[in-house]
């Protein structure tokens, strides 16, 4: 979670102190438009890319997708969740996913990810943005999924139980998720 301090718009600039306790300075402009709820948050693509996800994620639906490879529901749920997904990205660019894993090592969730996940990206294991999400949204159990706009605002709560209902019929899912978004 970051905080802005409007005192120095004045000079142009804003001040974000991040709950690390590092404050940094950046251009007023630049505060508005970025998704800080993920500021600063590398994310890796299945070609082991490293994005910034600032900038990968601007103007996206986002998927938060909790999962890890030891968890069976999730096991299940995946693969309906893959499937969705191509389907929605055939006609909006704009769903992004990205996978926020509980597994227990680098390896398991690397593997998890390139064994049985979607074209999406994934925060890499240790990222002290795992816990900061999974606090932030109020995540229990996994699998869990979020929808959120690019300020991290959530669209909806429980979009893996969306999914798993309907998300046979995924354009119409999509609709109901827009009429909320906009």
């Amino acid at each position: 979670m970051s905080v802005r301090i409007p005192q120095f718009d004045h000079i142009g600039c804003g001040t974000v102190i991040n709950l690390s306790g590092s404050i940094t300075l950046l251009p007023s402009s630049t505060q508005k438009k970025m998704p800080q709820f993920l500021s600063g948050v590398t994310l890796k693509n299945r070609e082991g890319t490293e994005l910034d996800a600032v900038e990968h994620l601007k103007g996206k639906v986002i998927g938060l997708y909790f999962s890890a490879s030891w968890c069976p529901p999730c096991r299940l749920f995946t693969p309906k969740l893959k499937g969705f997904f191509e389907e929605i990205k055939k006609n909006h660019p704009e769903f992004e996913v990205i996978f926020v894993s509980r597994d227990r090592n680098s390896s398991d969730l690397v593997g998890y990810f390139e064994d049985h996940q979607g074209e999406w990206t994934y925060i890499p294991f240790g990222s002290d943005k795992i816990i900061e999400l999974m606090q932030k949204y109020e995540v229990k159990t996994i699998p869990a999924m979020r929808i959120v706009n690019d300020k991290g605002e959530v669209i909806v709560k429980d979009a893996r139980t969306e999914i798993q209902d309907k998300g046979d019929k995924a354009e119409a899912l999509w609709a109901d998720w827009m009429a909320i978004f906009h």
